[in-house]
């Protein structure tokens, strides 16, 4: 059994066992009709609706799971209401049923709570300095403003081939601006942003992963669980920061990992104004590398995205 934090990331992973073994063994389930039992080895969905199947309508035996997965566990862990639904199916698993817990970002504070409910765990832990991605270039531009930050982003589509590019803004109302701006000269937008319902979502997102619009405009709603192969750079049009304005590190590294999926190289761009500088020089001493200056203004400097 596995539970994802949301049902685009449930039906990529129902996707991906689908993918792995195409004509035999097992097959997951994403969807069921209330009443149906699940007969499929594998279960794939989000925490409430798992909750549900497991303890209310009783759609298959729990005694027969054998692993039970929580990905993004640090989401699953340290939001309350994924958190309260994901321990009482837990709880509902029998005394060996092997756990396993995934994220690319973990706070020591989830790392102890996750240690209560998973006894003596084996833990596989990255470095700091290891996280950031080889794979993916990271520049910056110093920017004066808003209206900066957009010619510098009109720069890049002038100067380089960009087949998709993922642009995350920190605000609903920056996210709107950028996207009207950018339709305004000719691009082919997608607005994703959390006022949207679930269904909009996932038509918005496979419309991208189809390739009908090269360029999505989106909040930290995408900064995880969307893996689209033909995206080719991220582009930091805000730094990401915390209610409290500071250093948003777990994000910026769910940001940037929307590049470079699959083995491929990627490149993330970060476009800052003076006021946020030291978000950036916070990254960079906190994962222990250094964000390469861009002027994208000059189109030789340009070039160095080409290489």
């Amino acid at each position: 059994m596995m539970i994802c934090r949301q049902q685009r990331t449930a039906g990529s992973s129902a996707e991906l066992w689908n993918f792995a073994d195409q004509r035999e063994g097992p097959r997951p389930c994403l969807l069921a009709a209330k009443g149906t039992i699940i007969e499929a080895k594998i279960i794939v969905g989000t925490p409430g609706t798992v909750m549900d199947w497991c303890l209310k309508l009783k759609l298959f035996d729990v005694e027969k799971i054998a692993v039970f997965v929580l990905d993004e566990a640090d989401v699953m862990i340290g939001l309350q209401g994924y958190s309260d639904h994901s321990i009482r199916v837990k709880r509902a698993m029998p005394p060996n049923c092997q756990m396993l817990l995934f994220s690319a970002t973990f706070e020591e504070s989830v790392f102890s709570f996750a240690e209560r409910i998973v006894p003596d765990p084996n833990i596989i832990k990255l470095k700091k300095e290891e996280l950031t991605l080889k794979n993916i270039r990271q520049f910056y531009d110093f920017c004066e403003n808003r209206e900066a930050k957009y010619r510098a982003l009109i720069n890049m589509y002038g100067s380089i081939t960009i087949a998709q590019a993922i642009i995350f803004c920190q605000t609903r109302r920056t996210a709107n601006w950028l996207s009207h701006e950018m339709a305004n000269d000719g691009h082919v937008v997608a607005l994703l942003s959390g006022e949207l319902i679930v269904t909009q979502r996932a038509d918005i997102i496979q419309r991208f992963r189809d390739g009908k619009e090269k360029v999505l405009i989106t909040t930290n709603v995408c900064a995880r669980g969307i893996d689209v192969e033909q995206v080719s750079v991220v582009i930091n049009f805000d730094l990401p920061v915390t209610v409290d304005g500071l250093t948003d590190y777990e994000t910026y590294l769910h940001r940037i990992g929307r590049t470079g999926r699959f083995g491929k190289k990627g490149l993330a761009v970060n476009l800052v104004e003076k006021q946020f500088m030291h978000i950036l020089q916070d990254l960079e001493e906190h994962f222990g590398i250094q964000i390469t200056r861009l002027d994208t203004g000059d189109m030789d400097e340009m070039e160095k995205l080409c290489d």
